[in-house]
């Protein structure tokens, strides 16, 4: 479990330092990655916020485009376990430790204990590796300005694929998620940059007859994540239509770094 757990740290550090560089070069002071690094410490919608305000979209819509992407931690709260997240006053710490990858850890453990060590463990290492990732990111981004010319760009669209991807089998989910899809990809040439990724909620409500709550949840995030991924390329179209000097990321985050769907 350990060599796991260090191995999906390394793995959101990687992804740190891409965020880290594309903050950076999109015009954001070093201390914006650091800052929303440690007090957010949610991958994706720290990618997100950061590609819509780049492209020129109001920072409040970046904000609820993050909530958005996060509403799946709800979900998450209410799967572990009392007391995995500590009691009393440690259970503050607890929760901001909360992320895909400790919650499945946690969950693969079979006794509380086993449970509580291995949500303490990995919330630790992502708490360490993902704000170091993304100040050393932010420092190499200070030196090579062009990010995409590594390819840096299109990592936010890839972990929000490695996100959804395994939802996708439900076809209610599919659903959603690509009526999410085709909502932000229409409103994009018509609506501000962060617009688009909460009109995609809308598709929430092709799951109102759907018996299934948790269906319904899953779907939402889907759906949210898919519209995630549109908000984020039209960041990119602003890119290239010159709203912003410098490159805006098209593309959790730390929940692409580890299949936290199967078992940000």
């Amino acid at each position: 479990m350990l060599r796991d757990i260090a191995l999906t740290c390394l793995a959101v550090m990687a992804i740190g330092l891409s965020y880290g560089a594309v903050a950076v070069t999109s015009g954001f002071p070093l201390w914006v990655p650091a800052a929303q690094s440690v007090l957010v410490l949610a991958g994706a919608s720290e990618f997100l916020f950061i590609g819509i305000v780049a492209a020129g979209g109001s920072p409040l819509a970046a904000a609820l485009a993050g909530l958005l992407v996060n509403a799946r931690h709800l979900p998450y709260g209410l799967a572990l376990p009392p007391g995995v997240t500590g009691r009393g006053w440690r259970r503050l710490a607890g929760t901001h430790v909360m992320n895909d990858e400790s919650v499945v850890f946690a969950l693969a453990q079979d006794d509380p204990p086993g449970q509580r060590a291995a949500y303490g463990a990995c919330g630790l290492g992502v708490l360490i590796c993902w704000p170091g990732g993304a100040i050393l990111g932010a420092l190499i981004g200070s030196a090579v300005h062009n990010t995409s010319t590594f390819g840096l760009d299109a990592m936010f669209p890839a972990v929000i694929l490695a996100l959804v991807v395994p939802d996708l089998r439900d076809r209610v989910t599919l659903r959603a998620a690509l009526a999410g899809a085709v909502i932000a990809l229409i409103a994009t040439p018509f609506l501000p940059a962060g617009l688009p990724v909460l009109l995609a909620l809308a598709a929430v409500f092709l799951l109102a007859r759907a018996p299934d709550a948790a269906g319904a949840a899953g779907a939402a995030d889907a759906a949210g994540a898919a519209g995630a991924a549109g908000a984020a390329d039209a960041a990119g179209a602003g890119r290239e239509a010159g709203q912003h000097p410098a490159p805006a990321p098209s593309g959790t985050a730390l929940s692409g770094t580890v299949p936290s769907r199967t078992a940000p």
